[in-house]
């Protein structure tokens, strides 16, 4: 019986990208070990290609031929480097009113507050979307572009911080915006700023932004606050970092203050420091009282 010859396999070389610079395992491992030491940041296996990407700017920009060179600058304790290198490996994803219901939540949270201005920490403020969505949802609930709410806008990025504060925005960044939202808190550009919107001064003025690492010992913020929106951070740090975040969140929130997380954060591991009110809220694990007013969520 006649048998079908096999055919000849044929080799195909692999392709090796050829890089500028030479980036071993070991540069990897060093930078994965110094932005974690440094910010509590966990990069996967799987960055490294986005690290090489984002730091071969690096080198380019000081005139370096290595990235053991770089890795040196910084370890020998380049503290304008360090800031700059830890902007480079930040991830700042981030829009107006992201995760919508939580802002649905705290307007109907802070009517409860009638004594006292309502204190709120933005606590990874990334662009200013965030911090400026939770100036909007004041200035509703209140009626008033002055209500007795200030917003501490934080981030660990220097340069995330400076967007913010300057209000600045492309219209893409607003076009999914309420139009009478945007009418009210938003002013358009024309001649050189044609394709640009403002934030409105009066905005601004309930915010200030400042630069805070949550790995510092000590941090240039004070409480008590009644709000504190970390969200979608928390994911770049393993479960005991996030520990000793919540750990210092705690005494800086009143005792019947709310802490607002990702959607695809869980503090479950943290049971003892905070409790879920669900829909990734959650309030002090020391609360007295009864729980919390569910219907608080619509």
């Amino acid at each position: 019986m006649a048998t079908t010859p096999e055919r000849p396999r044929i080799e195909v070389p692999s392709i090796v990208p050829q890089r500028e610079f030479q980036f071993t395992q070991e540069d990897f491992d060093r930078v994965r070990k110094l932005i974690y030491d440094h910010a509590g940041i966990s990069l996967a296996p799987i960055k490294r290609d986005m690290v090489y990407s984002r730091l071969a700017r690096r080198l380019r920009a000081l005139g370096l031929a290595s990235f053991r060179e770089y890795l040196r600058l910084l370890e020998g304790g380049d503290e304008k480097e360090w800031e700059t290198f830890v902007n480079s490996l930040t991830t700042n994803l981030t829009s107006f009113f992201r995760e919508g219901h939580h802002f649905k939540i705290l307007e109907k949270y802070m009517l409860t507050l009638t004594t006292r201005p309502v204190r709120i920490w933005c606590s990874a403020a990334s662009t200013g979307e965030e911090p400026y969505s939770l100036a909007i949802t004041a200035c509703e609930a209140f009626g008033s572009t002055t209500p007795p709410v200030t917003i501490v806008a934080s981030d660990i990025d220097t340069n995330v911080l400076a967007t913010g504060e300057r209000g600045v925005y492309p219209v893409e960044r607003v076009e999914k915006l309420d139009a009478e939202l945007l009418r009210r808190y938003f002013l358009k550009g024309a001649g050189t700023q044609a394709g640009y919107v403002r934030v409105r001064p009066e905005l601004q003025k309930l915010i200030s932004f400042t630069r805070v690492n949550l790995l510092d010992a000590r941090w240039p913020v004070q409480g008590p606050f009644d709000v504190i929106f970390c969200r979608n951070v928390m994911i770049y740090f393993d479960k005991e970092t996030q520990f000793q975040i919540l750990k210092k969140f705690v005494p800086l929130l009143r005792e019947e203050g709310l802490l607002f997380a990702g959607h695809s954060e869980s503090f479950l591991h943290a049971a003892a420091l905070v409790r879920s009110l669900g829909r990734t809220v959650y309030e002090r694990a020391d609360r007295k009282g009864p729980s919390r007013d569910m219907r608080l969520h619509p």
